[in-house]
């Protein structure tokens, strides 16, 4: 590393973290202009206000953190082309593919940090960020799916409820099947409801009824209500919507496993989640290229085209994301490709843009 990789490397990350310093607090001051009247409605105490503006600045950073990057690179790099310092330095023999040599050290840097924080500090911050909005700013909104919800417990035993109340603890239309080894159903529970009661650790079913297959001989148990145990929390029928973002690496890695092996119908959400946090570190070399290609060069109208450039790219870029992660969430399409593809585009178009800025 030279004195002029310094100085560009120390450019990249001043710039970048300006930028944060500066965009974090806004968004933190439009945030408590729009929800400080639901805070005061529904009593939130200073304490957990002050937790949650912590949990924002966390959970808003690392959302930023692409486009907060791109702007920085335009930005300063436009500056340098500017000031012709850019033509002085090619003109002094250094190559192009040398220039980029501290943006490449930058961005290896930066996607360092998006890495531990998506995979281990973010999870945390999104889960305290998240219970704040539905417990003071979003009341009565949904959290979670709360019907026809179907899971499989174990190799053999798979749970129904047509709908779930989370804040009375409480599912409807409740069955609970049993297989064997061999495949057969052995058993089948139903009941019109099924009710966790927290003071004695126990499930109440309502309306019950219990069917033994035994060969071809069946034996029909019913009561008006059975008090009993089963190895599974009511929670557990359904995840809060959310309930991915919490997770950390590891986790999250389980947590998939278990969906998957209940069958879970929405486990594409929780994978979607997982292939963005691994392709966030990618985007800071995918748009480093792009910044450094558009901005090398000296143009009419300088900062300003750049600058409008770059915010148009990013619109676009986290358009395409939401459009295929959409995509996965709702239909088959693959959770792998939905990340992948805006990131293939971009990595195309940042080649070919680069290959132009080196003529």
């Amino acid at each position: 590393m030279t004195i002029l990789d310094w100085y560009i490397l120390r450019k990249y990350l001043q710039t970048f973290f300006l930028l944060l310093l500066l965009f974090i607090p806004i968004g933190i001051m439009l945030n408590l202009a729009e929800q400080i009247g639901k805070m005061i409605d529904n009593e939130a105490p200073l304490s957990e206000i002050l937790v949650y503006y912590g949990n924002f600045t966390i959970y808003i950073g690392s959302l930023l953190f692409p486009i907060l990057l791109f702007l920085a690179i335009i930005f300063f790099t436009s500056r340098l082309a500017n000031n012709t310092e850019i033509v002085a330095i090619l003109s002094s023999g250094v190559s192009f593919a040398r220039f980029l040599r501290p943006y490449w050290v930058g961005a290896g840097i930066i996607a360092v940090i998006m890495f531990m924080m998506g995979m281990f500090i973010v999870p945390s911050a999104s889960k305290g960020y998240n219970e704040f909005r539905y417990k003071y700013l979003k009341r009565g909104g949904q959290e979670r799916v709360t019907s026809n919800i179907f899971t499989q417990l174990g190799e053999s035993d798979y749970i129904y409820v047509s709908s779930f109340d989370p804040k009375r603890q409480i599912g409807y239309n409740f069955t609970y099947e049993h297989f064997g080894e061999d495949g057969e159903l052995e058993y089948k529970m139903a009941a019109a409801n099924i009710r966790w009661i927290e003071e004695d650790s126990i499930y109440r079913l309502t309306s019950y009824s219990r069917r033994n297959l035994k060969g071809e001989t069946e034996y029909l148990e019913t009561r008006r209500r059975l008090d009993t145990l089963f190895a599974f929390r009511i929670d557990d029928l359904t995840p809060v919507s959310y309930i991915a973002e919490t997770k950390n690496l590891f986790e999250l890695n389980s947590f998939i496993a278990d969906q998957r092996r209940k069958g879970a119908s929405n486990v594409n959400t929780y994978v979607l989640v997982k292939y963005r946090r691994w392709a966030l570190p990618i985007s800071a070399f995918i748009l480093t290229i792009i910044g450094v290609a558009v901005s090398s060069m000296k143009r009419r109208g300088g900062l300003g085209v750049n600058l409008a450039f770059g915010i148009g790219v990013a619109f676009i870029y986290i358009f395409l994301d939401k459009v295929f992660g959409t995509l996965a969430e709702q239909s088959g399409f693959s959770p792998l490709l939905a990340v992948m593809l805006p990131n293939i585009f971009f990595g195309i178009v940042g080649i070919y843009l680069l290959q132009k800025a080196k003529r």
